[in-house]
């Protein structure tokens, strides 16, 4: 099975330095324009479903591209973003750091949980098990919408590629066989390495 794992075009919450993860915002102008262009890029690969987080910023996007291509979107509530943030989700970054000093500091290593989060190893079962069910299906090629978190965890933990930057509406391109995964190629996104 071919996998095109992509994230999100823009947010409001990135124009407005929030911290995200279970904020549920919708895409810019200029996101929305991000998710057409990754329509366009992914014309003509014979996407047969979108997978989607049910978040608005991915449904959005998902829409977008399956429009583009003329595949159905299939929601898959454990694609959503890791709960991150608990406590300072949705809250301005620089207000955050005033206002919760010590949680803010909890985020500089992953696995780290603070108040109200999701922790890390429930997370990763998430993403694992939400890949099992979409990789058990019949298609030959699919497209994955997700988060910079979720895209990140393949990276780091399934893949075994390490740390990543992942820019708007970026992509990888998958291999899956028999429960494995194989990274085939990037598309904005780098490693950190």
């Amino acid at each position: 099975m071919t996998i095109y794992l992509a994230r999100h075009g823009q947010t409001t919450g990135d124009l407005e330095n929030r911290y995200g993860g279970d904020y549920d915002d919708h895409l810019t102008e200029e996101g929305q324009q991000q998710a057409k262009q990754l329509a366009e890029q992914l014309k003509g690969k014979g996407i047969e479903v979108v997978y989607s987080s049910p978040k608005f910023r991915a449904q959005e996007t998902a829409t977008t591209i399956a429009d583009g291509i003329g595949a159905p979107v299939v929601t898959i509530q454990d694609l959503r973003e890791r709960n991150s943030y608990g406590i300072l989700t949705g809250l301005v970054k620089d207000e955050a750091l005033k206002t919760h000093p010590d949680q803010v500091e909890l985020l500089r290593d992953v696995h780290n949980t603070v108040d109200g989060g999701e922790p890390y190893n429930d997370f990763l079962q998430r993403i694992q098990a939400a890949l099992g069910e979409i990789t058990n299906g019949n298609q030959e090629t699919i497209a994955i919408v997700t988060h910079g978190g979720p895209i990140s965890t393949v990276f780091r933990e399934i893949l075994k590629e390490g740390e990543v930057a992942i820019a708007d509406c970026a992509y990888a391109t998958l291999q899956s066989t028999e429960g494995m995964f194989e990274l085939v190629d990037m598309n904005g996104i780098v490693s950190k390495s």
